[in-house]
């Protein structure tokens, strides 16, 4: 019993310093407004990336309803077109 005590801290320490040495979570994203979050992934040789938008959407269930995530990704960079203005807003790669 003991041995599974001390094992289990163990494991518990090691994943809580891989979680405090990984880059913030706010790398190439934007939060708040009306979207939960606005990230952008790498961008390729080419120059485009992959924004991907999510914002919230309402559920009407009776007097219960809620929100849940909705998630939109688009290509975006030079020769990519703007549908949605909104979507594309900055026009530059998001950096952390």
């Amino acid at each position: 019993m003991k041995r599974c005590i001390v094992g289990g801290s163990v494991a518990l320490l090691m994943a809580a310093g891989l979680i405090a040495i990984a880059p913030p979570a706010s790398a190439g994203c934007l939060y708040g407004g009306p979207f939960i979050s606005k990230c952008d992934g790498p961008v390729q040789p080419d120059g485009t990336w992959q924004r991907c938008v999510a914002v919230p959407q309402l559920i009407p269930r009776g007097a219960s309803s809620y929100l849940i995530p909705v998630r939109r990704c688009d290509p975006m960079g030079p020769g990519q077109p703007a549908w949605d203005l909104a979507f594309a807003d900055p026009p530059a790669h998001i950096d952390g």
